[in-house]
């Protein structure tokens, strides 16, 4: 009896409800967070695990890794829930909103020090990138959708830029295997020295191999030529180099400790995108020094989208929580100055589908590291 009191009393670790609501630090104290998924470089960088110079620099970035690797986690952990959860009839903002209250609890949102790292996007169908409802949408999820979901965590500004395609006829699977793969095979051909026009031959090569059948008619599959995969740094999603996927004619190289998103977009229609539809999505100019305003209501603004965002991308849905109203004009001024850019949903043509997924790895002195790959994808 004794004995099983104490038994009883036996202080159990932290872990995760379901839905997941502990934040990832909580649940590892120690901040030894799961690593992601590890490739040894090969040919010319192959000596770059055994040089202790090398290992040295790897230790060097421990910081940084850890703060990437609990991004991811809570990335992981969100996504996994919402692949299970969402369902055809929901609307597009509840399936938004939910994932971003577990995207603040499983960071630990703090102003601009820990959060969501831009809007989350879930763009439908021949539209691919950059499509967050704004307040009072009524879009509801339907069954032969194809939605991508596109959403990003960060820790102290390293951020983790993860997608998927999300599906319920599988008619479609063609078109997603197709978009995975390719993905895959970006990542694949990353490296140290790696030149990204080669990373783009590869990656067009492996989803135009793929076509589909819908409604009796034979689609190939193209890429979206006017998309790319990106480099990453801190507070900043775009950082300079862009990862082609199509054949590309700049002979630029990816470097030692770069971080990249891998993206790949594939298409039923043009395999090209245009700027249509309403702007959900805003992010303040990197580059943009200081810029008198004359209104007063810009200026606030300003200060809100400082405080709050500082450079990462948001969209007016976050504005509206921070009790923001009547902002459009504010905003318009803002642009209008180049000290916040807008970025209105990407679309390909109408009655098209596109698909997408999408990793952040980091270039290691000693090897790749796939930051955000998970049992799902």
């Amino acid at each position: 009896w004794k004995n099983w009191k104490k038994k009883k009393k036996k202080k159990k670790g932290t872990v995760q409800t379901d839905p997941p609501s502990v934040p990832i630090h909580k649940l590892f104290p120690t901040r030894e967070f799961p690593e992601g998924e590890i490739s040894l470089y090969t040919d010319d960088n192959r000596d770059r695990i055994t040089s202790e110079e090398k290992r040295a620099a790897d230790m060097i970035m421990d910081e940084e890794l850890k703060e990437l690797r609990e991004g991811a986690e809570a990335h992981r952990q969100v996504r996994q829930h919402i692949q299970k959860w969402v369902q055809p009839g929901m609307k597009m903002i509840d399936i938004c909103e939910t994932l971003e209250d577990l995207s603040r609890k499983l960071t630990d949102a703090k102003g601009i020090e820990r959060g969501i790292a831009f809007p989350t996007g879930c763009s439908l169908n021949h539209c691919a990138a950059h499509w967050t409802p704004n307040s009072k949408d009524e879009t509801v999820l339907q069954y032969d959708d194809v939605c991508k979901i596109d959403f990003g965590t960060h820790v102290n500004g390293r951020i983790i830029d993860c997608a998927f395609t999300l599906t319920f006829n599988d008619k479609y699977d063609p078109l997603v295997e197709a978009v995975r793969e390719a993905t895959n095979t970006g990542i694949r051909e990353s490296g140290i020295d790696a030149n990204l026009r080669d990373i783009g031959a590869s990656i067009q090569e492996v989803m135009e191999s793929y076509e589909i059948e819908l409604n009796g008619k034979t689609y190939p599959i193209k890429s979206i030529q006017n998309l790319n995969g990106h480099s990453i740094a801190p507070y900043r999603i775009h950082a300079g180099k862009s990862v082609p996927i199509v054949r590309g004619r700049e002979s630029i190289r990816m470097e030692e400790g770069e971080i990249y998103a891998i993206e790949t977009f594939g298409s039923t229609g043009k395999g090209r995108v245009v700027e249509s539809g309403e702007i959900s999505h805003y992010m303040k100019n990197f580059e943009a020094g200081h810029v008198p305003l004359r209104s007063k209501g810009a200026r606030d603004l300003l200060n809100v989208i400082n405080k709050n965002f500082g450079t990462l991308a948001f969209c007016r849905r976050y504005l509206d929580r921070l009790d923001q109203s009547r902002y459009l004009m504010s905003m318009k001024q803002l642009v209008e100055a180049g000290l916040v850019d807008p970025y209105p949903p990407l679309c390909d043509v109408k009655g098209s589908f596109t698909a997408q997924f999408e990793h952040t790895l980091i270039l290691r002195p000693t090897c790749k590291e796939v930051l955000s790959r998970g049992d799902d994808y």
